[in-house]
C-alpha cells in the first residue's frame, strides 16, 4: 500500500503534513478538559465553542456561525461541501456515516486542548473510502480545521483528479436584510497581477480562480507573479467568514470564487491531486480552515498568522532600524550614477533621513550581481557605501534572489546575456516539464532553491554584499514564487520541491545578514501583489509594494499589520506612488505626496525624490523649493511621533465604516486617521472630501483632549469610551487624543 500526501499539484509518496501526519505515538495528557462541546443528531455534527458554532453535514458541508452578544450571526447557506473529481467527473455517491463519528481529544501545535472528530464514508461505485477529520482547539475557538484521506478499497485503479473541501455558498442578505445576496466585501490573498486590488466589494458578476503557491503568468513584460497568502475572506456589515489552508509550505492549491446567476457567492478550497490510486493506496489532503468573525480582513489574517506561528513560521523580532525613514535612489531610475546618489546626501541629512537604497540596475546581470562597468566602474560600489556611511547614512542594496540570465528574453532596455553562474553551473537551473529553462518574474531563468549548492551560493552573495561591500541590508524586489522543477539531475521527490524550498533561500539571506549586522534591514517587496507564504517570515520590513494610489497603501498596511503583528515595521513605499497617472496613455507619472496614508496607519515613510535639479527627465520627483516644506513637515512629524512603533488597533471595518478609519495606540495616547473617499470614478490617489461625524473608538470611560496634529486644530475635550466629532476635511484627518488633565 502506498500513502500519498498532497505537496502541490503533484501527490508525492510519504510526504507528511499536519493534515496527513502519522498517528501520535503518545498522547499529551490534558491538564484540564476542553470546553469544546459536540452534539450529533439528525445527520449533523454540531460543535460549539465560546465564540462560534460549526456544523458538519452528511454532504460534507461545513458551516460556521458567530456567537455574539446580539445573537447568532451567519451568512452561509447549505451547499455541497466536498467535491471529488475522478477522470474529470464528480463522484456523487459518497455516503458519510455522521451518526457514528468518532470523537477524540485533540492536542497539537495549536493547543493542548481541543476536539477531533472523524467521519467515515464510502463511494459504492468506485470503492473509494473517505475519512474526514474535523479539529477545533480551545486556543482558537473561531477556527475549524478540515482534512480528508481517501483510500482505494476497490479492485481497480482510480485516478483522483482533485478534492475540493469546505465549499461555501454565501448570501449577504442573511446577515443584512438590506443587502443583496452578493453585496459583501472580500480579501484575496492571491498574487495575480501587479496593481490588482486585493480588497474589493463583490460585484453581481464575478469569477476569480485565486491560485496559490506557484508562478502565475501575467501576459506582460513582468512575466510572472504568484505565491500569495492562502486566505480568502468575505465579510458583511455584521459577520465574516474566511477559508484557506493552514500548512507552512506554499502549497499549490486554489480558492475559486464565483457569483451564481441568483447572486450567491460560492467558494471552496480546491486541492489538485493528479494521482493514480492503486487498490490499497491512500491520498491525504492538507488541512484547510474555516473561521467566522466580526470585522473585515484583519481578523482572519491575524488569526491565520497566529496559527502558522504556532505551526513553526514564527515572526522575527524587530530592531530599531526597521522604523527609520528611508530614501530610495529609484527616482533616478535605471541609469543612476554614484554622483547622483552622493549629491543627495546633504538633503537627506537636512530632512532627518539616515537610510538610502541603491535600486535596480546597478548590476551587470541578474545572477552574478557584479557592478555595471559603465555606471559603477572599479570600486564605485564600495566607495559609494563609504561615502554614505561617512555622513551617517546606512545603505540597502536592490537585488532579486534565484534570478539568472540565460541569454533569452530581456526586461525594459536590458537584454539578457548568459550569467557566469549559469555557464559554470548549468545543472543548478530549474527545468520545466519540457526540459526547458523555467521562467520566473521578468522572464528570467531560475536557480533551484532545493539544491544545497544554490543555497550556499546565496549565502556567499549575502556575505559579499553585507560583509565585503559593507551594505546594511537588502531591498529584495519583484519576489513572488518559484517554478516547479523537473530537472532529473536534482533527484526531486516532487517537482514541487523547488516551490517549497524557496523560503529556505530567503531564510539563508535573512539569517546570514542578521548574523553579520544585527541592526540590518532586509526589505521584501512582491511588487503590486500580496506576499508569499514561502518567504513572508524572513524579512525585517514589509512593503506596501508599488501601490496604485493612496488607498492601496492603507489597505496593504492593514494586511501586513495583521500578518506580521500590530507593531510590525511596514514601509509605505515611495510617497510619490500615492498619486499615479498616465497622461495621454503614456509613461507612468508618480506625483504623490500623501504622507498621511502611511503615517496615519502606522507605516514607515519613504520617498524617491531627486535633488538637486537634474532637468525635465526627473521633474516629477525633483524636490523643488515648493515641495520641500511639505517633505520636511511630514518627515519631522514622523520622527517625532513614531507611530510605526505604536500598536495598530483593529477598531474599524473596511467597506462599512465611513469614513475609512484607523487607530494606533502609543504611550497612553490614541492616534486616529480618517480618510475621505476618492471622487467617484477617480483612482490613483485623487483626494476626496468628507463632511460629517467621525467616531473615536477604543477609549476608556474618561475625558480626553483631541487635536488635529497636522494642522494644529484643537477639537477640545471629548468623552470615552466612544466619542464623536463633527469634521470637515479634504484627503485626511489625523488626530492625537490624550487623557485630559
Amino acid at each position: 500500500m502506498r500513502r500519498f500526501c498532497f505537496t502541490g499539484l503533484f501527490a508525492a509518496v510519504l510526504v507528511v503534513f499536519g493534515g496527513c501526519k502519522k498517528p501520535e505515538t503518545q498522547a499529551v495528557k490534558a491538564l484540564t478538559e476542553s470546553t469544546v462541546q459536540i452534539q450529533i443528531s439528525g445527520g449533523t455534527i454540531r460543535v460549539t465553542t465560546k465564540t462560534a458554532e460549526f456544523s458538519l453535514s452528511a454532504s460534507g458541508d461545513l458551516q460556521s456561525t458567530l456567537l455574539s452578544q446580539s445573537g447568532k450571526l451567519s451568512f452561509e447557506e447549505a451547499a455541497p461541501g466536498i467535491e471529488i473529481l475522478s477522470a474529470k467527473k464528480p463522484i456523487v455517491d459518497f455516503v458519510r456515516d455522521i451518526n457514528h463519528a468518532q470523537i477524540q481529544s485533540a492536542t497539537g501545535k495549536l493547543g493542548s486542548l481541543g476536539k477531533k472528530i472523524k467521519v467515515t464514508g464510502k463511494s459504492a461505485t468506485t470503492g473509494l473510502e473517505e475519512t474526514l477529520t474535523l479539529e477545533i482547539y480551545d486556543d482558537f475557538p473561531s477556527l475549524a480545521l478540515l482534512s480528508a484521506t481517501y483510500k482505494n478499497s476497490g479492485t481497480k485503479e482510480i485516478h483522483l483528479d482533485s478534492v475540493s473541501l469546505d465549499g461555501q455558498q454565501l448570501n449577504a442578505t442573511l446577515s443584512d436584510p438590506a443587502a443583496k445576496s452578493h453585496e459583501m466585501y472580500a480579501f484575496f490573498g492571491s498574487s495575480l497581477k501587479w496593481g490588482k486590488d486585493d480588497v474589493l466589494p463583490i460585484p453581481a458578476k464575478f469569477s476569480q480562480e485565486n491560485p496559490f503557491g506557484t508562478p502565475v503568468d501575467t501576459g506582460d513584460d513582468l512575466g510572472r507573479v504568484g505565491g500569495g497568502i492562502p486566505v480568502v475572506a468575505f465579510w458583511t456589515r455584521n459577520v465574516g467568514v474566511a477559508i484557506g489552508h493552514l500548512e507552512t509550505l506554499p502549497l499549490s492549491i486554489s480558492i475559486p470564487v464565483i457569483t451564481t446567476s441568483d447572486g450567491r457567492v460560492q467558494a471552496s478550497v480546491r486541492i489538485p491531486a493528479e494521482v493514480m490510486l492503486k487498490p490499497g493506496d491512500t491520498f491525504s489532503t492538507p488541512r484547510v480552515f474555516e473561521t467566522v468573525y466580526k470585522g473585515d480582513y484583519y481578523e482572519p489574517l491575524h488569526l491565520w498568522s497566529e496559527a502558522v506561528d504556532r505551526e513553526g513560521l514564527t515572526k522575527p523580532k524587530n530592531n530599531e532600524e526597521n522604523y527609520a525613514v528611508s530614501w530610495c535612489g529609484w527616482g533616478y531610475e535605471s541609469e543612476v550614477t554614484p554622483k547622483q546618489m552622493t549629491d543627495t546626501i546633504p538633503k537627506l541629512k537636512e530632512l532627518g533621513i539616515h537610510w538610502a537604497t541603491l535600486d535596480d540596475r546597478w548590476f551587470s546581470n541578474y545572477g552574478d550581481w557584479q557592478p555595471r562597468t559603465d555606471t559603477f566602474p572599479g570600486d564605485s560600489i564600495q566607495n559609494l557605501v563609504k561615502d554614505f556611511h561617512a555622513q551617517g547614512v546606512k545603505m540597502q542594496l536592490w537585488w532579486l534572489p534565484l534570478a539568472v540570465e540565460d541569454g533569452q528574453h530581456g526586461y525594459d532596455s536590458h537584454k539578457y546575456i548568459v550569467s557566469d553562474v549559469v555557464k559554470q553551473h548549468p545543472d543548478w537551473l530549474i527545468l520545466d516539464e519540457h526540459g526547458k529553462h523555467a521562467r520566473m518574474t521578468r522572464n528570467l531563468a531560475t536557480l533551484c532553491p532545493a539544491v544545497p549548492e544554490v543555497r550556499e551560493y546565496y549565502k556567499q552573495l549575502t556575505e559579499r554584499f553585507i560583509r565585503d561591500w559593507d551594505f546594511d541590508g537588502h531591498k529584495l524586489d519583484n519576489i513572488y514564487a518559484t517554478p516547479k522543477c523537473y530537472n532529473p539531475k536534482h533527484h526531486h521527490k516532487s517537482p514541487y520541491d523547488s516551490v517549497n524550498a524557496m523560503g529556505d533561500v530567503y531564510k539563508t539571506i535573512f539569517e546570514t545578514t542578521r548574523a553579520l549586522k544585527a541592526d540590518s534591514v532586509t526589505q521584501s517587496c512582491p511588487c503590486g501583489t500580496p506576499p508569499s507564504l514561502a518567504w513572508f517570515r524572513y524579512m525585517d520590513q514589509a512593503v506596501t509594494a508599488d501601490p496604485v494610489g493612496s488607498v492601496q497603501v492603507r489597505r496593504r498596511m492593514k494586511m501586513y499589520k495583521a500578518l506580521l503583528g500590530p507593531t510590525a515595521a511596514i514601509y509605505g513605499d515611495h510617497v510619490e506612488l500615492t498619486q499615479i497617472s498616465h497622461p495621454n496613455g503614456g509613461e507612468e507619472q508618480d506625483t504623490g505626496s500623501d504622507f498621511a496614508s502611511t503615517l496615519g496607519t502606522g507605516g514607515v515613510l519613504g520617498t524617491k525624490f531627486t535633488w538637486p535639479d537634474y532637468g525635465k527627465k526627473f521633474s516629477n520627483v525633483y524636490l523643488n523649493p515648493g515641495k520641500e516644506p511639505e517633505w520636511k513637515k511630514w518627515i519631522g512629524l514622523y520622527n517625532e511621533k513614531m507611530l510605526s512603533k505604536g500598536k495598530f488597533l483593529d477598531l474599524y471595518v473596511y467597506g462599512y465604516d465611513s469614513p475609512e478609519a484607523y487607530a494606533i495606540a502609543k504611550n497612553g495616547k490614541m492616534y486616529y486617521a480618517f480618510y475621505a473617499p476618492e471622487p467617484a470614478g477617480k483612482t490613483g490617489g485623487k483626494s476626496g472630501t468628507y463632511k460629517g461625524e467621525v467616531e473615536l473608538r477604543g477609549l476608556e470611560a474618561k475625558h480626553y483632549h483631541a487635536v488635529d496634529y497636522i494642522n494644529n486644530k484643537d477639537y477640545g475635550t471629548i468623552q470615552g469610551p466612544t466619542a464623536k466629532l463633527s469634521a470637515d476635511f479634504k484627503g485626511s484627518l489625523l488626530l492625537e487624543v490624550s487623557p485630559a488633565n
